[in-house]
């Protein structure tokens, strides 16, 4: 299976634009074109991360070095395809100087694009290794011998973006460290049948998670049920769980096996646990103790052997402290929790989502609309809250792909971003409101935020190895310290030796 590209373009010229995203794209790679520098620092300031970059150096008769090391602080120098005209023989020089070994001239061929993608195709992750500088007094001579030894990731680190099917026009994707985490839980979890809770606001995909837990678990090819707690009243929910005998109520014509039941052998997602009451619980804690239950209206119990996941958006630590939680349930079902952070959390995946979003459309909806958005629709989308997550950020394709109107959509985000970064009343009684210096203004400052949190997290994805997080972030070691610094960012635990933070006697999240 060949290995698909990203790809982020900046060209000027009309013809070699046209010319490498016909090649491009017919080959199947997805290009993204930014139509100046300052949109192509934005995409990758927030979390775009392409396979090859492809910039037209400026037409100008002075030194271009400034713009080719402006480049290197957002991307390595191998992922770099400089584009030049034939007579600038400077600028390839000082391209070649930094480290830019990829140039191309106009006017540009197939055969140019082609004998580029050729070059990166081969194993992207095995060109990322061989590229890896080495950390303060790691012998460079060394590391250039053996660049396979210099890299410390697991052997099944997945090239990004990560994307699993899960059927049924479903999927997995993972390109932050927070969802690269979560996958590799799951693979741990594959030969461990226990149950697991999936917290996560709405709208997450906690079901997603669900799905790939049993997909990559050894129950694999048995059923997967899915039961809503939050949509059936509490009878109808004991009904729907446990099944029923014929006239153990009004309705019940004929007996009816339960989810349980269903799904012996198999697993079974209890969504939404944390709307039930807590009589139900008690039943619940009961099948999960001992494996066996009786149908509604029956005398004998029922034996089933089920993997029992359950996910929430309630906050299980109120709702323990309330007692609307049982907390022997809780730990029950926590033998193993995974948290899904919000969309707004892992902002880098954001394009790679809605470029899925958009491939997976029926072929009637997306009819010459094209594979991708255009810069400045996906910019703004990369600085909006996303508050509904990957469910409103699915809906919000989807009415972009239906109206046609890219525009109005790019509008209506900045709208949103806009409206995001006005003060919360609250904290106007004790702060007055900065002045409000425009939209650019808050793009940069929703930028600066998000940039940081990406380092912050990245950084402690990788135990603060700097040389880790840089080759991770595809950012030079150099200007990963200047971020650092910038941004005043220390690790998690040193901040928390600052803060005296009261013990609240909240239960503990298991794991294994």
């Amino acid at each position: 299976m060949k290995q698909l590209l990203l790809v982020l373009t900046h060209i000027q010229n009309a013809k070699a634009r046209a010319t490498v995203k016909m090649v491009l794209e017919g080959a199947g790679h997805r290009v993204v074109e930014a139509a100046g520098s300052a949109q192509v620092e934005a995409l990758l300031t927030n979390g775009l991360d392409p396979d090859l970059l492809l910039c037209e150096a400026s037409p100008v008769k002075s030194s271009q070095t400034p713009q080719f090391r402006r480049l290197l602080e957002f991307a390595p120098a191998f992922k770099i395809c400089v584009i030049t005209r034939l007579s600038e023989h400077g600028l390839r020089k000082e391209a070649a100087e930094l480290g830019i070994e990829r140039t191309l001239s106009l006017p540009v061929t197939r055969e140019d694009v082609e004998s580029v993608i050729q070059s990166l195709t081969p194993a992207k992750a095995q060109i990322c290794l061989a590229h890896v500088l080495p950390s303060h007094g790691e012998d460079l001579a060394a590391t250039t011998r053996s660049p396979a030894n210099s890299a410390h990731y697991p052997e099944d680190t997945p090239v990004l973006p990560y994307v699993e099917e899960l059927g049924d026009r479903n999927f997995f994707l993972a390109a932050s460290p927070q969802m690269l985490e979560i996958r590799r839980q799951v693979k741990l979890l594959a030969d461990i049948d226990v149950n697991v809770l999936i917290l996560g606001e709405s709208g997450t995909g906690k079901e997603m998670i669900a799905q790939l837990i049993h997909k990559n678990s050894r129950r694999s090819r048995e059923r997967f049920l899915k039961v809503n707690c939050a949509a059936l009243p509490a009878d109808l929910l004991e009904s729907e769980l446990f099944g029923h005998r014929q006239g153990a109520f009004t309705g019940a014509i004929s007996d009816r096996a339960g989810k349980f039941e269903q799904a012996n052998r198999g697993t079974l997602l209890l969504d939404e646990i944390g709307e039930i009451g807590v009589q139900m619980q008690a039943k619940l804690l009961h099948v999960l103790q001992d494996g066996q239950f009786a149908r509604l209206g029956a005398q004998e119990t029922t034996k089933v052997d089920v993997r029992v996941l359950a996910a929430t958006n309630v906050l299980m630590e109120d709702a323990l402290f309330t007692k609307t939680f049982r907390e022997d349930l809780y730990y029950r079902l926590s033998v193993f929790t995974i948290k899904v952070p919000a969309l707004r959390e892992r902002r880098e995946e954001i394009p790679y989502l809605i470029e899925e979003f958009i491939r997976r459309s029926p072929a009637e909806l997306k009819s010459g609309f094209g594979s991708s958005l255009p810069s400045r629709l996906m910019d703004a989308a990369l600085l909006c809250e996303w508050k509904g997550n990957l469910r409103e950020l699915r809906n919000f394709v989807t009415r972009t792909i239906v109206m046609r109107d890219t525009d109005a959509a790019t509008r209506e985000l900045e709208a949103k971003v806009a409206a995001s970064a006005t003060p919360d009343p609250q904290d106007q009684l004790t702060d007055p409101p900065a002045p409000f210096l425009g939209i650019r203004s808050v793009v940069r400052d929703v930028k600066a935020r998000t940039e940081s949190k990406m380092i912050q997290s990245a950084l402690e994805t990788f135990g603060w190895n700097r040389r880790r997080t840089a080759q991770y972030l595809n950012m030079s070691y150099r200007a990963l310290l200047y971020k650092i610094q910038q941004h005043h960012l220390q690790p998690w635990s040193a901040m928390d030796t600052k803060q005296s933070v009261p013990n609240s006697g909240s239960p503990r999240q298991n794991a294994i």
